[in-house]
């Protein structure tokens, strides 16, 4: 009997031994490694997680060329010129730095190196354009108050500590250093935004929050200015909006409310304007089909992959597009090559409405030019034919520029990215409309065609000097622009 105990004991040792050598590795457990509270440096971060961060790093990689038909930047590690790209820009943002220097973005990891590099008339507003750029913006807004906002770029700048003066944006951006959980470091931006729309931020669930980092960045801010046009706060327009639609009307009421919120003049009008930056989680949000379906950004922008054998978001953050749809075959069954003819088919007909409602509001633009030359040359214009076109000209202007500056090209929300260009498309008419009429009344004879002097805004823009090169100019998908 004891022989027999001591057989058993031995053969199920055996299998034991046997099934452990057979069975995968399990996962190695991460090393506990204490982060500080305030830490900054991601390598420190980095030593906890280093398949994360080994990612992060690579977001200064190029991504790889030819994936996105539109969305070229950083392709090869080449930076693409939207102004050359199209043309109407050139003019409408005449007399802005975005009139100068406006190029498709590159990886995370050049956000601060990029900034520090670009024509000073996009840094012109001061300390401010930090605010999304370094990890140590929430702390110098908050020891330096209304100095961070309106003192020099280039004073602000100096005050990150010299060793991450070329710092993007880092793991203490969206990680609580103790447990890693996603927090809200823009308390002084999103934070009041999300007070606006009436949301209880203890509630937030993960998957809310895995948009919500994004958007810290990833949203339209608006500058106030003084009367000296010294910046004095950032905010985000979501004044009236709700959770899931902060719409683009509310948007523009916000911003066309109060004069504090013109930041720049616009050259061929003459006309006092805010501006509208990279909203991608506005347009996503409201009520888009992945939004509804309970998706989030970094579902698609930051999927879940293997290293080893660890699963953990890819921090390489890119578009789905370049990273070969993998994010997108992790619900949809569909092949990569489907799945990137119908991304191509949304986008095609959005870059049609936006080229067409843009030309419309250039025209516009050169109208209004017209208009105040006859104006100095003693015409009498019609003041309320005059306020009505003007009114429209904004409301068409504020749509584009809001299309323009969301970067997927409408594929983020076709159906709202198609209704906004559509309504700036019937701005521009009713404006045109309406100053040809007042301009007829005056006695002038208006050209059917109004020339719209493009070689005048792509060439010599300022310090970068670049020449307008009709190759790069995106043609309509669906036929020839008049």
């Amino acid at each position: 009997m004891k022989m027999k105990l001591i057989a058993t004991l031995i053969a199920t040792a055996l299998f034991g031994a046997m099934t452990t050598a057979c069975s995968p590795p399990k996962a190695e457990m991460v090393k506990g490694v204490q982060i500080p509270d305030g830490t900054v440096d991601p390598a420190v971060w980095g030593k906890a997680y280093p398949a994360e961060y080994e990612g992060w790093k690579n977001t200064a990689e190029a991504t790889p060329v030819g994936k996105s038909k539109y969305k070229k930047g950083n392709d090869g590690g080449e930076t693409f010129d939207k102004l050359s790209e199209y043309p109407f820009m050139a003019l409408l943002f005449n007399g802005w730095g975005f009139g100068v220097e406006y190029n498709e973005p590159r990886g995370h990891l050049h956000m601060l190196k990029d900034q520090a590099v670009a024509d000073p008339s996009r840094v012109k507003a001061g300390g401010v354009c930090l605010t999304c750029k370094t990890p140590y913006a929430p702390a110098l807004a908050a020891k330096h108050g209304l100095d961070y906002f309106s003192k020099p770029y280039k004073d602000v700048a100096a005050l990150i500590p010299k060793e991450h003066q070329e710092l993007g944006v880092s793991c203490i951006d969206c990680h609580n250093n103790k447990d890693m959980t996603l927090r809200i470091s823009r308390g002084f931006t999103l934070g009041k935004a999300l007070q606006k729309l009436g949301v209880d931020q203890t509630k937030l669930t993960n998957q809310e929050m895995r948009s919500l980092v994004c958007a810290q960045c990833h949203v339209s801010y608006s500058i106030v200015k003084s009367p000296e046009m010294k910046s004095q706060d950032v905010f985000l327009p979501w004044d009236k909006s709700t959770w899931g639609k902060i719409s683009i009307e509310n948007i523009i009421k916000k911003i066309r409310s109060d004069k504090s919120y013109g930041e720049w003049t616009q050259a061929v009008t003459g006309f006092k304007l805010a501006f509208i930056r990279h909203p991608e989680f506005e347009m996503f949000s409201n009520n888009s089909v992945h939004w509804m379906a309970g998706a989030s950004c970094a579902d698609c922008h930051m999927p879940y992959t293997k290293v080893g054998s660890q699963k953990i978001s890819d921090h390489r953050i890119m578009s789905p597009m370049k990273n070969d749809f993998k994010a997108c075959q992790q619900c949809h069954a569909e092949s990569a090559e489907w799945l990137k003819n119908q991304v191509i088919a949304i986008q095609d007909r959005a870059a049609s409405q936006y080229i067409r409602s843009g030309y419309a509001l250039a025209t516009v633009a050169k109208l209004f030019e017209l208009t105040h030359k006859e104006q100095a040359a003693g015409k009498q214009i019609d003041k309320e034919l005059y306020d009505l076109a003007k009114d429209h000209y904004e409301e068409g202007f504020y749509r584009n520029l809001f299309f323009g500056a969301e970067n997927s090209l409408g594929f983020h929300n076709p159906t709202e990215a198609m209704r906004i260009l559509g309504d700036a498309t019937m701005h521009a008419g009713k404006a045109e409309a309406l100053l040809r009429q007042a301009l007829a009344k005056a006695g002038v004879n208006v050209p059917a065609t109004i020339d719209l002097e493009l070689s005048k805004y792509t060439n010599n823009r300022g310090l970068k000097k670049l020449m307008f090169n009709p190759k790069q100019e995106l043609k309509d998908p669906f036929g020839p622009q008049s």
